[in-house]
């Protein structure tokens, strides 16, 4: 892949990606002789086990909205509904609950780590003013859907100027 910088120069992806990164260490020498540095081993990349219990993982959501409501789905599979914690607050949504592996006492070393176990969290700013009387929350399949009735909008008032 390739792309066109100011100068109207081709840039080849390690020059994509060493402008991406601000790496500037390399920029004398042609993209030819150009050798990717070492990143380091995988003993150099311990997990801080301490730091990461105190940081709470970040949900990921979709926000949309029908005619009639303002709607939020959150995949939550694993999670059971006494463990959620849903509330609204000034026209803000609040999901927080904890993502549990099971017991795992008896591991002694892991070759590879995508999932997140633990607490989450995850506050967002609704886009549009809704009913804090009308809100449905479903946790159904592992995706949690919370829908909003939404506040209606006057339609354009015209005003005076005196």
């Amino acid at each position: 892949m390739a792309r066109r910088n100011h100068d109207d120069d081709l840039l080849l992806e390690e020059d994509e990606l060493t402008a991406f990164l601000g790496d500037d260490t390399q920029d004398s020498a042609p993209a030819e002789e150009k050798v990717p540095q070492p990143t380091g081993s995988p003993e150099d990349e311990q997990w801080d086990d301490e730091d990461a219990a105190n940081v709470p993982g970040q949900l990921a959501v979709d926000v949309y909205e029908t005619r009639e409501r303002l709607v939020v789905k959150a995949r939550t599979a694993g999670v059971k509904k006494d463990e959620l914690d849903v509330s609204i607050a000034d026209n803000q949504l609040t999901i927080r609950g904890t993502l549990s592996a099971g017991n795992e006492n008896d591991v002694e070393n892991y070759f590879l780590q995508e999932c997140y176990w633990g607490e989450f969290s995850r506050t967002i700013a609704l886009p549009v003013p809704v009913k804090e009387d009308d809100i449905k929350a479903l946790l159904q399949d592992g995706v949690l859907t919370i829908s909003f009735g939404k506040v209606k909008q006057d339609t354009v008032k015209k005003i005076q100027v005196l």
